[in-house]
């Protein structure tokens, strides 16, 4: 069954886990970007000779993104996903953009997948959501890479380990009672390739061994729902952290604050700038969020925040016509 008209979330998703880089992210019920999409009759305008999906219009980026088909997430990721559906029709797209840009929150990554799920829902959902899975990482890659780290959680939902592209190397972690979290985005957009550049080309034996205990501990508290446990370990991050600290903005006061407001620990989110408490109680997510957010305005930098807990379905069509 195919439909006119379809209106979907992608929800904002933490690519890297603390400690587990590239590896394993987790989605955020808030913020998400909203897409829609709609068949168009009048093909012969032009618009399409580059592209069977093209932007029509984008809201909420101040200008910054790019219209061309080619070049946009969103519109990558449909066209791959009008391929694998072999669909000839001509598709067009209206991105809201509620996130915002080059902030370690999987913003590229949530325009893709986007993108890729108004289409299928377009046809009436022909492709599961673990068949959409590399027409979204062709749109990741025309701007962070070929990296499912954000695209698998906004995609599917949870705690996702993703240890490679193929559809096999996708699992599900548990998902803990009672997880909350703070997120504070500070005004200093960080693009991927810049952070990326920052990293360590090689490490010491006993730092690759004290990242991987990490790793191993907190995988060990996922399936015991050890919040204490899992933070502890998030925090212990020997390698990447050390590399990018210095691109945000008061990250040692950023985590202070936090846990004397009533977090469990504080990490970087994805590439950053975001910063992600993790708490224990809605209350105390929202007060650490408050918390921050102070810290940032006593300190003249101008800043974003919210309390929110995991989105176990991630991205989800919210009406067809």
């Amino acid at each position: 069954m195919a439909y006119t008209r379809s209106e979907v979330f992608a929800p904002a998703s933490m690519g890297n886990f603390g400690v587990v880089f590239d590896v394993v992210g987790v989605a955020f019920q808030e913020p998400g970007d909203i897409l829609c999409a709609e068949f168009d009759d009048d093909a012969n305008n032009g618009l399409y000779d580059q592209s069977r999906a093209i932007i029509t219009r984008i809201e909420g980026d101040n200008g910054r993104l790019p219209t061309d088909p080619l070049k946009n997430t969103a519109s990558i990721a449909a066209n791959s996903t009008l391929k694998l559906i072999g669909a000839e029709q001509h598709v067009k797209l209206t991105l809201y953009k509620k996130l915002p840009l080059a902030s370690g929150m999987g913003s590229s990554a949530a325009s893709a997948v986007a993108g890729a799920l108004a289409v299928n829902a377009l046809f009436g959902e022909p492709l599961s959501r673990v068949e959409l899975l590399p027409a979204c990482l062709d749109g990741e890659m025309a701007v962070s890479g070929f990296h499912p780290d954000n695209v698998g959680p906004s995609l599917l939902g949870g705690i996702t380990l993703i240890t490679g592209e193929m559809l096999d190397e996708i699992a599900q972690l548990p998902v803990p009672d009672h997880l909350h979290f703070a997120l504070v985005t500070p005004d200093a957009a960080i693009p991927t390739s810049e952070a990326r550049a920052l990293l360590p080309k090689s490490i010491s034996l006993k730092n690759m061994v004290a990242q991987t205990g990490a790793v191993a501990r907190l995988i060990d508290a996922l399936y015991r729902g050890d919040l204490e446990a899992m933070t502890a370990a998030m925090e212990n991050d020997v390698v990447i952290e050390p590399a990018r600290a210095r691109l945000i903005p008061m990250l040692h006061e950023a985590r202070a604050t936090a846990k004397r407001s009533g977090a469990l620990g504080l990490v970087i989110s994805g590439a950053g700038p975001t910063l992600c408490a993790i708490c224990d109680s809605s209350d105390a997510a929202q007060k650490v969020a408050a918390a921050l957010g102070v810290m940032y305005e006593d300190a003249d930098i101008d800043s974003l925040t919210r309390a929110t807990q995991v989105s176990t379905e991630g991205a989800k069509v919210l009406s067809v016509e």
